[in-house]
């Protein structure tokens, strides 16, 4: 179904195009001066520099064609030859009665593509705290969006499970206790139950990292460990399977909370079996030369405007590095999905390796050159203060501890407003609660830095989660009281609107498909964000200024009825796509 948008441009590049111009010139925009139309053309300004004839006049013979239009109310003109819109209610009313039928007019992709979300990325045996927040939730509404539109998406947590923290936990366990089997010369069966709960090895690591920094031999021991951990050492891998287990274990449980959830729990150790062989290929190919000891990728283009420095694949030691672990996935990913895009949702202070990363891949052949490989870098979370968001204590706030914190806020604003049990208390706290969190977060673009403000992502006024939970909360209930007075929802016919909120309303609407679809284009959230903002204010607008259920007039009350179907289906799909739901009251 074409967007509305389209309609009207078709029209109009049809009228330029009949007045003696290009019909590229009736491109057709949301208008910056809604207080005097609609939508608007701003072509003529194009053409006069090409046609060397005044604007104004270019629109004036545009406009003198457009006077019986399908779609199109009133066409007025205004200096220096802008095209002002204004849409037939007819017209706008039909287009929303498609919707009603058509999945809301949203027209999934033609050519559906693989795309590969690489997001998560946290380390093994450390809990997941507030600066994971932010790649988990962009991510995932990246992969919702995607899958909207028909794509076939795979998110990949890429965990952090291969390295010197490994080294770091065999090394301590080991000090704490040296009769288990896994230190044993010639050891070979194992327990199958890990000697060390989530809660000890979330202990473990801080304590083997602060001596391996105050201790030379302790880090040498570390550094060895991981060694023989890597070289395959049978006991040192078994300890390892116990780590992986227990912390994907917690992991799951608290992506669960987040209503996270990825397709594929990879991980750096995934990718080390393609490793010696990529580095013999690049070696053998001439792709890879010595600097210095290292072996690296020379990725600097004449056209870069600050220094790019070679991609290092192998440092003097033989020991690999994150640029090397990272085109060794994409090897595996190619092998294994062949994916058309891959999209890296992590912190935008990494940049400067990716650019290494995807340079190496194109120029090797790694991945070809139709692979779309892309960097959605963010933002950091911070306090009131403009710094990194830290616990009162000044530490760093576990993620469980930031969900319940805003969960138990949000439980006392909802059991201070009306009476409810607090068993539905504390559910709906939870769905608001994530709303909050989430909303605060996607409702910046993601490159930005932003303020996590708790008592403003907590508050039902304004830009937040809880005020678009509570316009969609608002619509249920006039639809169950609708009901309950012998009503039926299926599919209301809308008429034309009567009046100007209502044709906001209906306006709005009207723009669900073209919000989506150019969002999940530019892996922008904060656009459906904004949109879903709009939407809710139009609704409540309409609803202040309107008595629904006491309408007399039958058919114009059902036509109200079908509006706030809509309007309610629309941002319950936007929610979904955001990563949350809306309760059935607050």
């Amino acid at each position: 179904m074409k967007k509305i948008r389209e309609y009207m441009e078709e029209e109009i590049r049809q009228a330029f195009l009949e007045a003696g111009y290009e019909a590229e010139y009736g491109k057709v925009t949301l208008s910056n001066r809604p207080d005097l139309c609609e939508y608007q053309c701003n072509g003529a300004m194009a053409g006069a520099k090409a046609f060397r004839k005044a604007p104004i006049k270019i629109a004036q013979e545009v406009a003198e064609r457009l006077k019986d239009s399908r779609w199109l109310k009133e066409v007025s003109v205004a200096p220096p030859g802008f095209l002002n819109l204004t849409l037939k209610e007819e017209s706008l009313a039909e287009y929303l009665g498609r919707m009603q039928r058509e999945d809301l007019g949203l027209t999934q992709v033609e050519e559906p593509q693989t795309i590969l979300v690489d997001y998560g990325g946290p380390n093994v045996a450390k809990p997941l705290h507030v600066g994971h927040l932010r790649s988990a939730i962009i991510g995932e509404s990246v992969k919702r969006m995607s899958r909207k539109m028909g794509h076939r998406v795979l998110g990949d947590i890429h965990l952090g499970d291969w390295g010197y923290q490994m080294g770091l936990i065999i090394t301590e366990l080991k000090q704490r206790q040296p009769q288990l089997p896994y230190f044993q010369e010639g050891a070979d069966d194992f327990p199958e139950e890990a000697p060390f709960t989530i809660g000890e090895l979330e202990e473990i690591y801080p304590t083997a990292s602060q001596k391996a920094k105050e201790d030379e031999a302790y880090r040498e021991e570390a550094l060895e460990a991981t060694k023989q951990l890597q070289y395959g050492h049978k006991g040192y891998l078994a300890i390892w399977q116990h780590i992986m287990k227990v912390s994907t274990a917690d992991l799951k449980k608290n992506y669960d909370r987040l209503k996270v959830s990825f397709d594929l729990w990879r991980g750096e150790s995934d990718a080390q079996k393609d490793i010696p062989d990529m580095v013999s290929w690049l070696k053998k190919e001439g792709l890879a030369h010595m600097d210095q000891g290292a072996l690296v990728i020379d990725v600097a283009e004449d056209t870069d405007t600050k220094e790019v420095p070679p991609c290092m694949i192998q440092k003097s030691d033989g020991a690999s590095l994150y640029g090397t672990t990272d085109l060794a996935t994409l090897i595996q990913r190619e092998r294994e999905f062949q994916p058309d895009q891959v999209v890296y949702v992590v912190d935008k202070r990494q940049e400067l390796h990716f650019v290494q990363v995807f340079r190496a891949a194109k120029k090797t052949g790694i991945v070809g050159e139709d692979t779309k490989l892309s960097f959605l870098g963010f933002g950091t979370m911070n306090g009131k203060d403009g710094k990194p968001f830290k616990t009162r204590e000044g530490g760093v706030m576990r993620l469980e501890y930031l969900i319940q914190e805003i969960a138990d806020n949000m439980y006392e604003k909802i059991s201070a407003n009306r009476t409810v049990s607090e068993e539905e208390g504390r559910e709906t706290a939870k769905l608001v609660g994530l709303a909050a969190i989430k909303y605060g977060d996607l409702s910046n673009q993601a490159s930005k830095d932003y303020i996590f403000d708790v008592d403003r992502f907590t508050s039902f006024e304004g830009n937040t989660g809880p005020y678009i939970l509570y316009t969609i909360v608002r619509i249920k209930s006039i639809l169950a009281r609708y009901e309950e007075a012998g009503g039926n929802l299926d599919q209301p016919v809308i008429l034309p609107p009567a009046g100007d909120s209502e044709k906001e309303l209906m306006l709005q609407a009207a723009r669900y498909s073209e919000v989506m679809e150019g969002a999940a284009q530019e892996l922008a959230p904060h656009k459906i964000c904004a949109y879903i903002f709009e939407l809710s204010n139009s609704f409540n607008r309409f609803y202040h200024d309107t008595r629904i259920l006491g309408e007399e007039d039958a058919a114009k009350k059902e036509s109200y009825i079908g509006l706030l179907c809509l309007t309610r289906q629309i941002l319950e799909e936007c929610i979904d796509v955001l990563g949350f739901e809306a309760p059935e009251r607050m």
